[in-house]
């Protein structure tokens, strides 16, 4: 390591979000960056750990002491070329990962505070497209076609890792551009999608195809090829079915922030389609970052009020989790950016009912909860604490998450990976689901040989 000792003297210092005032007004990234200065001063801060668990918590193996070695040295080149070794969309991961690494980093067991490789990894990638350190890569095909069916971030990680190996790959994706909830999910304050633009122009300059506006109802319809991936995601959302779902107000969760990804893309909708919060009292339903991502939303669309519900107990104040301790990830209460621009926050709550006007939701009627010990063992029991109440609400969010789907038995030249394989989880989850899957395809394939 360069400055091995830097950690001693050197504190952690993160890049901060634009200004409340300013960023609630744009779906601009809230999150700024440090100068090259700074950022290297951070790199500087990684020790020369005897077992750095940094690789031991990342999903894909990233090597975190190497690049921020190299970066530290201003060897930005050379840092890109380490992460982009284990890591083949650093610019997604850099902007939404929750950063298993810097949980397992050894400086959040001592200081709390671990080094910044999720900001470092996004300057690195950063500096890497703005100075043309990213190349094309020309693989030399092996004469075999794989279908990757899903364009999110396992199945384009499936298809950039199948592409270099040599086949000739072809993504299928059902809706009008690639990223699955990269783009359709996630806000563009959080990532732009330029960011995604920018990966898809590279990957089709390799030679993947995609083809949009594509549904695959059956194998038979993909025509000639040697092996499929599946990478759909988790699509189903929770749903919540008592009194009053019907109401005209109350929406999944995606169902808003898909359509106002799309309306900053530029397509247009009628005034009974659109879904906003403009002036109105909103709830959301569930309390994990799709939760959040709503809550942030509803502010730029001009809300009212933000609320939200969360029927599980309110986690552990940070930084130690005692039911998960170093170097797992805590599972210790989380506040966004969406947070901190304004939203009241409630655990323990269950909802009853949605009431409504003339087939309009006017509020929500819940019940603040208990959970107590299963004297049979298993989940907790729910009880009743208190009287229900009333929510005032005309826009309600289902955030609660999304079902696992259930596969048929597929021919072995069928493979599945990310959430449609494991169920919802991260995207750097997701990422080393659609490499190590498109790893099992090449053996197979290989096999067949």
């Amino acid at each position: 390591m360069g400055d091995s000792k830097a950690f001693l003297t050197i504190h952690r210092q993160e890049a901060g979000y634009r200004p409340l005032h300013d960023r609630i007004h744009d779906f601009g990234e809230v999150e700024q960056t440090l100068n090259s200065k700074d950022r290297r001063t951070q790199a500087s801060r990684c020790m020369d750990c005897g077992v750095p668990f940094c690789h031991w918590a990342c999903p894909l193996g990233n090597k975190p002491p190497e690049w921020n070695d190299d970066l530290f040295k201003g060897e930005w080149e050379k840092a890109y070329q380490l992460l982009a070794a284990t890591n083949p969309f650093p610019e997604f991961t850099g902007r939404v990962c929750p950063a298993l690494c810097e949980k397992a980093c050894v400086l959040n067991l001592m200081e709390h505070e671990p080094t910044t490789n999720r900001e470092n990894e996004c300057a690195i990638i950063e500096g890497a497209s703005r100075e043309g350190y990213i190349t094309v890569h020309h693989p030399v095909r092996n004469g075999k076609k794989v279908a990757v069916i899903g364009s999110g971030p396992a199945g384009l990680a499936a298809a950039n890792k199948l592409n270099l190996l040599g086949y000739k790959v072809t993504v299928y994706e059902k809706n009008e551009n690639a990223g699955g909830l990269l783009r359709y999910g996630i806000p563009n304050f959080k990532l732009n999608k330029a960011v995604i633009d920018r990966r898809i122009r590279l990957l089709e300059e390799e030679g993947i195809e995609f083809r949009f506006g594509v549904e695959i109802e059956s194998f038979e319809s993909i025509g000639d090829t040697d092996a499929i991936v599946i990478a759909t995601g988790t699509p189903t959302a929770r749903d919540l079915k008592v009194p009053g779902r019907e109401l005209k107000g109350v929406h999944f969760a995606l169902e808003l922030l898909a359509q106002q990804n799309r309306v900053l893309a530029g397509m247009e909708f009628t005034k009974e389609e659109r879904i906003t919060a403009k002036g109105k009292d909103v709830l959301v339903i569930g309390g994990g970052d799709t939760g959040s991502d709503c809550i942030g939303t509803a502010h730029r669309q001009g809300c009212k009020s933000v609320t939200q519900i969360e029927i599980m107990p309110k986690p552990p104040v940070g930084p130690e989790d005692p039911n998960n301790p170093w170097p797992n990830y805590p599972r210790t209460l989380k506040t966004t950016s969406s947070h901190e621009e304004g939203c009241t926050r409630r655990w323990n709550i269950n909802t009853l009912e949605f009431l409504g006007k003339d087939g309009k939701l006017t509020g929500v009627r819940v019940q603040e909860i208990d959970w107590i010990p299963n004297p049979d063992g298993g989940r907790p029991l729910m009880v009743e604490k208190g009287k229900p109440e009333i929510i005032k609400a005309e826009l309600v969010l289902l955030a609660m998450g999304f079902l696992k789907p259930e596969h048929s038995e597929y021919p072995e030249h069928v493979f599945v990976c990310g959430d449609s394989k494991n169920g919802a989880s991260l995207v750097v989850r997701a990422m080393a689901s659609g490499i190590q899957t498109a790893e099992a395809v090449d053996r197979f394939l290989s096999k067949k040989d």
